[in-house]
């Protein structure tokens, strides 16, 4: 793995993040006010799931 994938790979998390504000604002808007009402521990803790998915992700691909 060089500089180059890690470039690249950033560069596809920043298009599928702006896949839902482009293709329907309005659920992403709704989307951000809720995370907004959420606690910090229910952030953490999905944060975390998130996480984890991409390690296992990223493991069973390579």
């Amino acid at each position: 793995m060089d500089w180059s994938d890690l470039g690249t790979a950033l560069a596809l998390v920043l298009i599928i993040e702006g896949l839902l504000p482009l293709l329907s604002p309005r659920s992403f808007r709704q989307a951000m006010i809720a995370a907004v009402q959420m606690n910090d521990r229910v952030l953490r803790t999905v944060g975390l799931a998130t996480m984890v998915t991409g390690v296992l992700l990223v493991y069973w691909i390579r």
